[in-house]
């Protein structure tokens, strides 16, 4: 199966959040970036997720339908072969949907950026230091 750049296939199962959740993470106002290589799919594959906490329903889904449109605009941005979840925030309704979309394209070049053993440390989620 050949796969178009910009194609990008839905995460549904719970483990497939877990597995983003270990890997690289970036965070604006309106929403919060999680993303892993994964091999088990040539495409990239996006996940949402919006607490309760977040709001009700209809303020969780309007966050949810504003992100999924981001994602649509940056499509050709995502790396094949990684699955990326987005963590909604409130902030997300009331932020300029052109300022979403920049932030999204940002965000990604940020969670693929190389970072040195130092910068690891320095974010907390690296290994320890032992004296």
């Amino acid at each position: 199966m050949e796969s178009k750049p910009g194609a990008l296939r839905r995460l549904t199962k719970r483990s497939q959040f877990q597995r983003a959740a270990r890997g690289n993470r970036a965070g604006r106002s309106a929403f919060g970036l999680q993303a892993i290589a994964a091999a088990d799919a040539p495409e990239a594959g996006i996940g949402f997720t919006v607490t309760k906490k977040t709001g009700n329903s209809p303020e969780r889904n309007r966050i949810k339908r504003r992100l999924r449109a981001a994602v649509t605009a940056c499509s050709r941005d995502f790396v094949p072969a990684h699955d990326y979840v987005l963590v909604g925030r409130r902030e997300a309704l009331t932020e300029p949907f052109t300022k979403l979309v920049a932030d999204l394209g940002a965000l990604i070049t940020k969670v693929h950026a190389t970072r040195s053993a130092d910068q690891r440390n320095a974010s907390g989620r690296g290994p320890r230091k032992t004296r």
